[in-house]
């Protein structure tokens, strides 16, 4: 168990590394240069310009860049070239922006595509099965941009809800519960909209993995035991057929940082992926290059945590 854990580490440590240095590189190759981002501001003059350069140190190499860059944002000095923010705190206010969304879209998709999957397995050809693969395949084939137009169009007007950012303007002296409330009531549509698309195809997975399990021959040595229904299905099948989705939930751990640019943008949601966007198209590099680290480091805790998932879920493997 210790060596696993050493090994992996070490492993991941160097994964990281490159990822550092090929996002780095790949950021540089990036037509044009930070300090052209307004190059028809008047107040923009070649003094500036080099002013700029070297403050961020872009008159050096590219590797003594890397190293500048890395000190700076470990040690929490790096700063946005964009409104001379620090870093790390841009991202953690934006990152508490988007963490109720994630949480909200992953409970809703999780307890909703595991029964919509289970039971299409179950009654496969049926009525049910065929009406949940159309529902499925619609959903998947929408494009989330049309969809939130369609939930505006005739959710809005009937129930009055909320599209614009997390919170009404001029609630801040109302009480808690209120400003509770009317949080959560902003979330309701992009929530909804973000799961949508996730319930249909985490429901596809669940169902073609049911249906693989329900064939294997201990599944039919069950039933012809006489062992009831649902122990079969839920005991005996269920539990080999989530070993798949150990994988999927570590690899989750990511969409903390990573967010939806089309959601929050459509919702003037001031979550990270915005953030990203928008930093993208500033060519803030600080900011691209912080989120792409964290959102690396993040990929590896969550397929570390994979596997050590599947040990506690399969006691066959042993690490």
């Amino acid at each position: 168990m210790l060596s696993f854990i050493g090994r992996s580490v070490i492993q991941k440590i160097v994964t990281l590394f490159f990822v550092m240095v090929i996002s780095f590189l790949v950021i540089h190759l990036a037509p044009g240069e930070p300090s052209q981002v307004d190059p028809l501001n008047p107040k923009f003059t070649p003094e500036m310009v080099e002013r700029f350069r070297q403050a961020f140190h872009l008159d050096e190499p590219l590797h003594i860049q890397f190293v500048y860059f890395y000190r700076d944002l470990f040690t929490g000095k790096s700063i946005s070239w964009k409104d001379n923010e620090p870093v790390l705190k841009k991202i953690w206010a934006r990152f508490l922006n988007s963490l109720p969304l994630f949480i909200v879209e992953t409970i809703l998709m999780w307890t909703l595509a595991f029964p919509v999957g289970i039971h299409s397995a179950i009654f496969r050809g049926g009525p049910y099965d065929r009406s949940a693969t159309f529902l499925s395949y619609l959903l998947i084939s929408i494009p989330s941009f049309f969809f939130a137009y369609i939930l505006i169009k005739f959710i809005v007007p009937h129930l009055h809800v909320p599209i614009l950012g997390m919170k009404t303007f001029g609630l801040g002296e109302a009480s808690w519960l209120l400003n509770i409330m009317d949080r959560t009531w902003h979330l309701l549509l992009p929530a909804l909209l973000g799961a949508i698309g996730g319930i249909a195809v985490l429901s596809r997975y669940v169902r073609s993995q049911m249906l693989e399990v329900e064939g294997q021959d201990y599944v039919r040595t069950a039933r012809a035991k006489g062992l009831p229904v649902e122990q079969v299905h839920y005991k005996h099948a269920l539990r080999n057929a989530l070993l798949p989705f150990v994988t999927m939930f570590g690899l989750m751990v990511p969409a903390l940082i990573g967010g939806s640019v089309i959601i929050e943008s459509i919702f003037s949601w001031p979550g990270i992926g915005r953030m990203a966007f928008e930093a993208i198209l500033a060519r803030d590099y600080p900011i691209i290059l912080s989120i792409n680290f964290i959102s690396a480091v993040l990929v590896l805790i969550g397929t570390f945590i994979s596997d050590l998932l599947y040990m506690v879920v399969d006691p066959r493997i042993r690490l």
